[in-house]
């Protein structure tokens, strides 16, 4: 059963309470509060369902190996913050009495988090009712997006230009010189490939909004490997192959799993938390320094060039996007693969 929410609670929960009054806003629309039975379990130790969950209303007991390890209370400091949040889950979570919890994806909050602390790009396009930014939404929600720093992914926003075209119209010829990278806006496309069999083309796929095409003779440096031809009106966005290359795939990233950091850390490296203080609070590697993302272009002449520093958030999106930033004023950065949920519990510290 889906309840009303009270935006201003809403705005109160960390870390929805640092975004900007728009991108807030723009959150509150696409979420919704479930009522919770007493005795009834709100999610289960060891699930793996991204979320970030959150309690309006009533009291839940975190549950590990058959004993109750806490109570939360809606509205209390622990209630303002996901509920046990890490993946995979540390305890179960049930609801002492009925309870009213909410829950948002854990990815859509954190590429809006990220929009919000690394320029005045609007988070607005994370809106699924609206064509007209239905096609950034799913490019950003495409696990290989998620690989890309997101000062490169905002400036290939800013650099791509948009182009028109008409039902029957060809985009791009197969074994012809690769030159864009396209994304459709709006309208369908039709894949298909000559062979010498079937010179007239054989149907490959049929592409919609928010695919995109083109990279291959892009990377590869080669010819177009099969046609693209518009099925319907279309808008489409293009990237050219310089910016393709410098933006998408070569981002300057030093990707480590936590074993390879800990071992940089033990050879002088830095643990370092880009995260909101908040989160850090919650939970944090013993040893880490924390400037929030938001501040890091203000302090990031506070660090010692001579260290380097292996960054990490909840998912590697902040932290890459920290890893750019400072890259930038030729400070050595790694960035830590899928976050602080895989360091060792005993490398924890938690609230």
């Amino acid at each position: 059963m889906s309840l009303e929410i009270d935006p201003k609670q809403i705005k109160s929960l960390s870390p929805i309470n640092s975004l900007n009054p728009e991108n807030a806003q723009e959150l509150i629309k696409k979420i919704t509060a479930t009522q919770i039975q007493p005795g009834h379990y709100i999610f289960k130790k060891g699930d793996l369902d991204k979320f970030h969950v959150y309690l309006l209303q009533g009291e839940v007991e975190l549950v590990q190996d058959k004993k109750i390890v806490k109570v939360i209370k809606a509205g209390s400091p622990d209630g303002l913050q996901p509920i046990a949040h890490g993946f995979p889950r540390p305890v179960s979570a049930r609801a002492k009495s009925a309870a009213v919890v909410t829950k948002i994806n854990s990815d859509m909050l954190d590429i809006m988090l990220t929009w919000d602390q690394t320029g005045s790009y609007s988070v607005e396009a994370v809106d699924e009712e609206d064509d007209e930014t239905d096609w950034m939404t799913r490019i950003l929600q495409t696990r290989a997006f998620h690989r890309i720093p997101p000062a490169n992914i905002q400036a290939m926003f800013m650099r791509m230009e948009s182009v028109s075209y008409k039902p029957g119209e060809k985009v791009i010829e197969q074994d012809a010189e690769g030159d864009y990278f396209y994304i459709i806006k709006e309208g369908r496309c039709l894949v298909t490939r000559s062979t010498p069999a079937n010179p007239n083309g054989v149907k490959l796929a049929t592409l919609s909004v928010g695919d995109s095409f083109g990279e291959e003779a892009l990377i590869s440096d080669s010819k177009r490997n099969a046609t693209i031809t518009m099925l319907t009106d279309g808008h489409l966005m293009r990237l050219n192959k310089e910016d393709f290359n410098s933006l998408l795939n070569e981002p300057l990233l030093n990707w480590v799993d936590y074993d390879e950091g800990k071992k940089l850390v033990a050879e002088g490296a830095v643990w370092f938390d880009v995260r909101l203080p908040t989160e850090h609070k919650a939970k944090h590697i013993k040893g880490s320094i924390n400037i929030p993302l938001i501040f890091l272009r203000m302090k990031a002449n506070s660090l010692d060039t001579d260290k380097k520093y292996v960054i990490y958030c909840d998912t590697g999106r902040r932290s890459s996007a920290a890893s750019f930033l400072l890259n930038e004023k030729d400070i050595e950065t790694y960035v830590l693969r899928d976050g602080v949920d895989t360091a060792e519990p005993a490398d924890l510290v938690t609230a």
